[in-house]
């Protein structure tokens, strides 16, 4: 059995790329599973200057996150007060 990359890692590296200067202050993983699909559920909160504030919420529901081994199944943020609220659900591709 091989082991697949962290999700929650790449996760956080792909939102880096969407907004530069993103600093993660919070992150976790939990296991999720359903009838059909293995994954995890994703909390991440992050403070963004606030011109990268827009590069990283716009649209983020809609990308496609390149996360190796790993699909994104949803995606959602949120402000909270100066920090980004991030959380996303993750199943193993196959």
């Amino acid at each position: 059995m091989s082991r697949r990359a962290d999700p929650l890692a790449a996760l956080c590296r792909c939102l880096a790329r969407r907004a530069p200067g993103l600093t993660v202050i919070e992150s976790r993983s939990r296991p999720w599973a359903s009838v059909t699909f293995t994954g995890a559920r994703h909390r991440v909160v992050a403070m963004v200057p606030d011109g990268q504030r827009a590069a990283l919420l716009d649209g983020l529901d809609c990308d496609e996150l390149p996360l190796p081994g790993h699909i994104v199944a949803d995606i959602a943020a949120a402000e909270e007060g100066d920090a980004i609220v991030i959380e996303a659900l993750t199943v193993e591709a196959d």
